[in-house]
């Protein structure tokens, strides 16, 4: 049995965990390597912790709360699946909201197919699952978002991965 979600304690926590560990173990990031069995027990393992946390959530200033959320494992690993594989686009965790950037021309058609999209303002593809309804009328710049809630990085079918920030916090 693989251990790469005991230290999670929220969603947000687990799909940063879940996003890096399938960069590291995607067969299709692995050339001339068999990780196939690898990545399957860590999506088995996702889908277990997903049920347990999937409705704990940590707000901006780090206190844990509780929200109902329709999205399951699912769907979060066949999106970021999905993204692994478009070459020279940039993806960002930011909360609970996906944010799509870099050479997205491309990617257009396909980032609209999985339920992503384009702000104007912001100059890039998001993705959030659950309703939104914006409170106050402040426009935020992505450089807010990040700095808000937090960002972990990863670059469409790369081998490297960065990180803006040790925790990821809900919205």
């Amino acid at each position: 049995m693989t251990n790469y979600f005991t230290n999670c304690k929220t969603a947000e926590e687990l799909k940063k965990a879940y996003r890096e560990a399938a960069r590291k173990l995607h067969p299709d990031c692995n050339a001339g390597k068999d990780t196939t069995k690898e990545f399957q027990a860590m999506q088995a393992e996702f889908e277990r912790a997903f049920s347990r946390l999937k409705n704990v959530h940590v707000n901006k200033d780090g206190e844990q709360y509780e929200k109902e959320t329709t999205e399951t494992a699912a769907e979060f690993m066949d999106l970021i699946n999905k993204l692994l594989n478009i070459p020279g686009i940039e993806v960002e965790l930011c909360g609970s909201w996906i944010w799509v950037t870099g050479n997205t021309k491309a990617a257009k058609d396909d980032l609209k197919s999985f339920g992503f999209r384009f702000s104007r303002n912001k100059l890039a593809w998001y993705y959030h699952r659950e309703p939104y309804h914006k409170r106050g009328s402040r426009k935020m710049t992505l450089d807010d978002i990040r700095g808000m809630y937090g960002s972990a990085k990863f670059t469409g079918s790369a081998k490297s991965t960065q990180t803006d920030a040790d925790a990821i916090t809900a919205a």
